[in-house]
């Protein structure tokens, strides 16, 4: 049976990585904090050791008695106040199991049998992230690349937004993948606004053997030089005066058009 803590003060020295830590801190720790049980058990799937888990009580015999019984660690909780001082949100929203970061991937892995990569560019924000790790990783998406500037794919919200998918989906963060992709035999493909930009639906996209999707970050989109350096740009054709969609929206699209192929393969 699980040993279960009860928590007198958010100064205890054993809810180190429960504490609102930025993503750098816990990338320097090697923790992160696994957020739902769908991201739980992903986490488990891959091999990550738990550490600790930190719930409200009503949790630890109810909807977590599970978790608790796989995990085999740690069980802290305490009064709904404190633990919401600790996180900085309410545990009812989920159940938290602070686990072993997995071992980086390096980018010329992931590339090395991949035909379809998801390149993102300074997206920051972790809910864009995990939807496009989702959307990536559902439509047959071979592997992402993240330049060093975005959102930890293991922080919180990006993981549990994710659905888990960010711990069986393959990905690295490249400082030059454009070079990379280039050097490596890929086709590059700009999503961005540009009066030559092929749409996502054309036949030289679907022909590409080896094709690299370049998305930028939110309101500002790509940097000029990524789109100047990239075979194509690439539009999603619009209706109603609307030039463009939230960057996860635009991903899943682009995603389902480019990876047809390979989902009929599969």
């Amino acid at each position: 049976m699980a040993q279960v803590v009860e928590i007198t003060s958010l100064e205890d020295e054993r809810l180190g990585p429960y504490r609102q830590l930025t993503g750098r801190q816990m990338q320097r720790e090697k923790v992160f904090i696994a957020e739902s049980e769908p991201v739980i058990l992903a986490g488990l799937e891959k091999g990550c050791r738990p550490l600790s888990l930190l719930m409200e009580k009503q949790h630890i015999e109810g909807k977590g008695k599970k978790l608790v019984d796989k995990c085999g660690v740690p069980v802290y909780t305490g009064e709904d106040a404190l633990l919401e001082g600790l996180t900085g949100f309410r545990l009812s929203r989920g159940i938290l199991c602070a686990m072993e970061r997995p071992e980086m991937m390096q980018p010329e892995d992931i590339l090395l049998h991949a035909r379809r990569i998801a390149v993102l560019e300074n997206v920051v924000d972790g809910t864009n992230v995990g939807a496009l790790m989702r959307s990536a990783a559902a439509l047959g998406v071979d592997g992402v690349l993240l330049t060093q500037d975005c959102c930890d794919p293991l922080q919180r919200r990006a993981a549990r937004v994710s659905m888990g998918a960010v711990l069986r989906m393959p990905w690295a963060f490249c400082p030059d993948p454009l070079t990379l992709l280039k050097e490596t035999g890929f086709q590059t493909a700009a999503l961005a606004l540009r009066e030559n930009a092929l749409s996502i639906q054309d036949n030289q996209l679907k022909r590409a053997n080896k094709l690299a999707l370049f998305l930028g970050a939110e309101g500002e989109g790509l940097r000029q030089e990524t789109i100047d350096g990239c075979d194509f740009a690439v539009i999603i054709p619009m209706h109603h005066n609307v030039n463009s969609l939230n960057v996860a929206a635009a991903g899943a699209v682009a995603f389902w058009e480019l990876c047809k192929q390979e989902r009929t393969e599969a």
